[in-house]
């Protein structure tokens, strides 16, 4: 039945569900929630360490605790309300909780693209120019910059709904993902989107395409002054201190553009695909980012274990 945002009824949308599998999706679910768990409590456990332990008052340190407040509210704008459609059958999303979702979505991964190059700015200062790097990068500039990463994403992001907004739908209502994209939402629409078409691919390019570009252009800098190093062993060393960085950023790109891909190219995929590449998207980098600091960082580990009553003494 066709439905138009402008009608005296609230339009709303479907959330996918796991094809030949709904009978089924509460325990699938358990997963899921598990995995959210996870990734509650690794990024909790890092923002308490770095904020109990003063050693880890430095930017890097700071740009791990803004990745993980992003990945925190990322995760919590979408799983639970996937849990409950799972668990309680609540599929239907209203028109505004869609555009409210999708917004949030793609504010908060430009801001996580936009901590992701400041870390490696850091490490570029810090490895090419550390005689400058405490002047460069106070805590004061990096609180700065945390909050440009966030108005950046709402600047860049926040036009996405308000052009989806005065759009009529109809025809089928069912989403692809069990939250809302805006190139999920958009493909619904019964009128012309090239507006949106033309305005979200410029922003995904100025913003997460722009971003892994100086990402890359930052390691290629690192990679030539390392290389300059005459031992094999300080170049290893030093390279080091960037393997932590370089994991993250794979987290959060490759999903990024495998979900991409699946859009662009995967019409013709089984639905089932769409689902997972959408939860590996939302939950990857929230489960991985904090595990993979925590074993790279010692401070971080030996932290956690105080926290837990636990001692890394090992008995004799």
């Amino acid at each position: 039945m066709p439905f138009s945002n402008s009608s005296e009824l609230s339009p709303s949308f479907l959330l996918a569900s796991i094809p030949g599998l709904e009978a089924a999706q509460a325990w699938l679910a358990i997963p899921l929630c598990s995995a959210y768990v996870l990734a509650l409590l690794g990024n909790c456990a890092v923002l308490l360490v770095v904020r109990a332990e003063p050693s880890l008052h430095a930017p890097m340190y700071l740009f791990l605790c803004m990745l993980a407040t992003i990945d925190l509210a990322l995760a919590t704008a979408t799983v639970p309300r996937i849990l409950c459609f799972y668990w309680f059958g609540s599929r239907e999303i209203g028109f505004g909780a869609c555009l409210l979702q999708m917004f949030l979505i793609h504010a908060l991964s430009a801001a996580e693209s936009s901590v992701l190059l400041a870390m490696a700015v850091d490490r570029y200062v810090a490895i090419c120019h550390p005689l400058r790097h405490a002047a460069i990068l106070t805590n004061g500039a990096t609180a700065k910059v945390g909050l440009l990463a966030m108005a950046r994403g709402v600047l860049f992001f926040l036009p996405l709904p308000l052009l989806l907004l005065p759009l009529p739908f109809c025809g089928s209502r069912a989403l692809s993902h069990s939250f809302c994209l805006h190139q999920d939402v958009m493909n619904l629409a019964c009128a012309n989107t090239t507006p949106s078409v033309v305005y979200g691919l410029t922003a995904i390019l100025l913003v997460m395409g722009l971003d892994a570009v100086l990402i890359c252009l930052s390691y290629l800098l690192i990679l030539k002054a390392v290389l300059r190093l005459a031992a094999w062993r300080e170049r290893l060393k030093v390279f080091s201190t960037c393997i932590a960085h370089i994991c993250v950023v794979l987290a959060f790109y490759v999903p990024l553009i495998g979900l991409s891909v699946v859009h662009r190219f995967g019409k013709d995929l089984a639905p089932l695909v769409h689902i997972i590449m959408g939860n590996v998207y939302i939950l990857v980098p929230a489960v991985l980012n904090p595990i993979i600091y925590g074993v790279r960082t010692k401070q971080i580990q030996r932290r956690i274990l105080s926290l837990i009553h636990v001692t890394d003494r090992t008995p004799r």
